[in-house]
């Protein structure tokens, strides 16, 4: 390259969790598709790295969830977000990238303030669910922020920060395209037998809190449901965790990593357990019927039930403005609760599809108004990389 040609831009992307890095993979398919010279740069996990990312530092040292359980991580990360600041620093991209896990990367975005790059916000913080008084400390922290939920602009422009609607990332997930009958023929499972899906979360810090409650229910399914498969989709990352805490299970559960194995299982389940968060919409993608349920630290759950400032968990609740789909947290998370719920959604057909109805609608409402989400994402970045 002669000395008189600059250098392609460079975009400098962090996320935390895998969710992010889906995000950020897509992201940067689609940022290459726009402008083919792009380079990257940043922190990722593998799905970032299969689009030429090479991570700074691997993702998962920051995948902690929960206020006590990052405390003991605290010096750790601290380490983590002054060299990345002054990675970003040195790189000076011609735009940064921060994609959700808001514990660092909001202030990643505070410690490179002043360095004259602009910066990209991807998913909006949910200050609209809790803490709303944190809304105060973001003005001056990003040049854009784009948000996966429709009411979501609105909220923000109420506090003086301009937001962009991109859509949601779970409409490009393919969770809705899953196959049945192959789900039950490389599982050796009966046309009819019962699929219960069980979700327990993503992080190796969450999946310990429901597994024993889902093993429980399972003890209490086992005499009434007869033939009930569970099936765990988890991350590969937890997968061996997942093994080892179910292992005394009275009925063992399939455990699958692999995404198209995921969304056969879909196709094939009749009801789902899972956490609060964006497994709640890749199973009303997939118009399963489920039940949201969580624990978290007592200490923690005491401290967020004095902050949380809507009238639902679940995503899917808050999106249709009332109850869809049966929350049963803390206290209600027990195995005699999840067991009537499960069978409930098993037994009560009516009660099933005014869940999926509801899904229906809950979905037409999550995509952007031009394109998929990732290309609505890519558009506002390069716009901010571009100047405008």
């Amino acid at each position: 390259m002669s000395a008189d040609v600059p250098p392609d831009p460079l975009i400098y992307l962090v996320a935390g969790e895998q969710s992010g890095d889906v995000l950020g993979a897509r992201l940067m398919a689609a940022l290459r598709d726009l402008r083919p010279g792009l380079r990257f740069a940043g922190v990722g996990g593998p799905r970032m790295a299969e689009q030429g990312l090479v991570p700074l530092f691997p993702m998962q040292e920051l995948a902690v969830m929960g206020l006590i359980e990052v405390l003991p991580r605290l010096r750790r990360l601290s380490r983590l977000l002054k060299h990345t600041a002054e990675d970003v620093r040195r790189q000076r991209p011609g735009v940064l990238v921060t994609i959700d896990s808001p514990g660092f990367t909001l202030r990643l975005l505070r410690r490179v303030a002043g360095a004259g790059i602009p910066r990209v916000h991807y998913v909006a913080p949910q200050v609209w669910a809790w803490r709303e008084k944190r809304v105060r400390h973001y003005p001056g922290l990003w040049e854009r922020l784009l948000c996966l939920l429709p009411f979501e602009p609105g909220f923000f422009a109420g506090h003086g920060l301009p937001a962009s609607f991109v859509g949601h990332p779970v409409l490009q997930s393919g969770t809705d395209h899953g196959n049945a009958a192959r789900f039950r023929a490389a599982h050796g499972l009966g046309a009819d037998a019962p699929v219960l899906v069980l979700m327990p979360g993503s992080r190796r810090s969450e999946v310990p809190r429901l597994l024993p409650v889902f093993g429980r229910t399972l003890g209490l399914l086992a005499g009434r449901v007869p033939g009930l498969v569970p099936v765990v989709p988890v991350a590969s990352a937890v997968a061996e965790t997942v093994h080892q805490a179910t292992a005394n299970w009275p009925v063992q559960p399939l455990v699958v990593t692999e995404l198209a194995d995921k969304h056969d299982a879909y196709a094939a389940a009749s009801v789902a357990l899972t956490k609060s968060g964006t497994s709640t919409l890749e199973l009303a993608l997939a118009g399963v019927p489920m039940a949201v349920t969580y624990r978290v630290n007592p200490v923690t759950a005491v401290i967020a039930r004095h902050l949380i400032r809507v009238p639902h968990v679940a995503m899917v609740n808050l999106l249709a403005g009332r109850e869809v789909v049966p929350e049963l947290l803390q206290q209600d998370c027990t195995p005699a609760r999840l067991a009537e719920t499960v069978e409930n959604l098993l037994n009560d057909r009516a009660a099933a599809e005014a869940q999926r109805a509801a899904f229906r609608t809950v979905v037409q409402h999550l995509a952007p108004p031009v394109g998929l989400p990732s290309e609505a994402a890519a558009r506002e970045v390069l716009a901010v990389l571009d100047g405008h």
